[in-house]
């Protein structure tokens, strides 16, 4: 824990009289996460333009690395949540930059499946590598303790977030 106050506390401050009842810690919570996704945003969006790499781009090789390296387009699609269309379009786009390419699939031999190559895995490690040193970074304030019990509660929160909403 620490005393020194941050533009959250400022923001906190400026509020409690206008709002008397507003909970200081639930307030300082939610800005604060908003205000560090808004920050790990902007770094991911100034590494992809040092990187030339297009978000849309960088999220179909992140969602293919995370599938080993190789999956069927359909499977691409699916874990990007957007239309098959959509997902040859970028395969087209990242073929012609040689970050993937065309590969019979091991199932089925009228498919075709895509895989990342060298240079496709290097453009998207060089980009999560900053990424993961600006968490590190920000998440080395805290101890190892610290960080499995913000974990921890943070999941605890999203488990409720997933949940329906009660209805009036």
């Amino acid at each position: 824990m620490t005393d020194t106050p941050d533009v959250v506390d400022r923001h906190i401050e400026r509020w409690l009289p206008v709002v008397p009842d507003l909970d200081a810690d639930i307030e300082g919570t939610v800005v604060r996460m908003i205000r560090l996704t808004r920050h790990l945003r902007a770094v991911k969006e100034r590494v992809l333009a040092d990187l030339d790499l297009p978000p849309h781009e960088y999220d179909t090789l992140h969602a293919l690395a995370g599938r080993r390296g190789r999956a069927a387009p359909s499977d691409l699609a699916a874990d990007l949540a957007v239309a098959p269309a959509s997902i040859t379009a970028r395969v087209d786009t990242l073929l012609r930059r040689g970050f993937v390419r065309r590969i019979p699939s091991t199932v089925d031999r009228r498919r075709v499946d895509v895989e990342l190559t060298d240079e496709g895995e290097a453009a998207w490690r060089g980009a999560i590598k900053v990424q993961g040193a600006e968490e590190h970074r920000l998440l080395g304030a805290l101890t190892p303790t610290e960080r499995r019990l913000l974990s921890d509660l943070l999941r605890r929160v999203l488990l409720v977030s997933e949940q329906p909403v009660d209805a009036p």
